[in-house]
């Protein structure tokens, strides 16, 4: 195995291999508004700390929110487009979820808020538990003024960037702030070591309820531009 995993749903612009052991390169720079210019060349960087061409790949992960609207789409649509032109299986993961898991590769458990900046004076949110197996998704993602989130949840440890833009209703702020390549890359491969396996042993494209959440963007809210309504002025003479 070689899995590929990116994610441009935060400020970080991040990539990532695992050979089904441990991540074998990382590269992530932090823009907020160019991942565009980014993330083409963070993939190169990646294959080339790791020694590897982009035919030793086996798998593609991408992050698919939620986030931006244009940012998160320059993610899926690369990482779509590399599993596309060598023939990979593609697979989605909540972003927030590997938030999570890298907060529980650091050693933390218990409950756990992930929040992460949504613009506008919002945060995109979801709620975990981790213990000593897995970080679980209990509630969400959403997205709210950090300020409506319900008391008891404003009260729990923090992980991502809206905790540190929005400390006076998320007070208790925790690492990480951004996703990691790497920690989505993990979560990708402990995911995969739990798929079914065709009968030649080749893992196929797993759908949603396997531990993936398909390729739909998670948007959570209509984008800043959007096409102007047809005008009912006749244009006839």
């Amino acid at each position: 195995m070689l899995l590929l995993a990116i994610d441009t749903s935060t400020t970080a612009i991040t990539t990532a291999l695992h050979d089904g052991s441990s991540v074998v390169a990382e590269v992530t720079t932090l823009d907020a508004r160019a991942h565009a210019e980014h993330l083409a060349p963070g993939v190169r960087a990646a294959l080339a700390q790791a020694g590897a061409a982009p035919t030793d790949v086996t798998d593609v992960v991408v992050g698919i929110g939620p986030g931006p609207f244009t940012g998160l789409r320059v993610g899926i649509v690369t990482g779509r487009t590399f599993a596309f032109a060598l023939g990979l299986p593609v697979r989605g993961l909540t972003s927030l979820d590997a938030l999570a898991h890298e907060a529980w590769l650091r050693g933390r458990r218990g409950d756990l808020l992930v929040a992460t900046d949504a613009r506008r004076k919002e945060v995109y949110a979801a709620t975990y538990v981790l213990d000593d197996s897995a970080a679980t998704r209990m509630a969400g993602p959403l997205v709210s003024r950090a300020a409506d989130l319900e008391p008891d949840v404003r009260g729990l440890p923090a992980a991502g960037r809206g905790a540190l833009l929005y400390a006076d209703s998320l007070p208790l702020a925790v690492e990480p702030v951004d996703v990691s390549g790497g920690a989505l890359a993990d979560l990708a491969a402990r995911r995969l070591a739990l798929a079914p396996a065709a009968p030649d042993g080749i893992r196929q494209q797993v759908e949603p309820g396997h531990g993936f959440d398909g390729l739909e963007p998670l948007y959570l809210r209509r984008p800043d531009a959007a096409p102007a309504p047809p005008s009912t002025k006749s244009t006839l003479g």
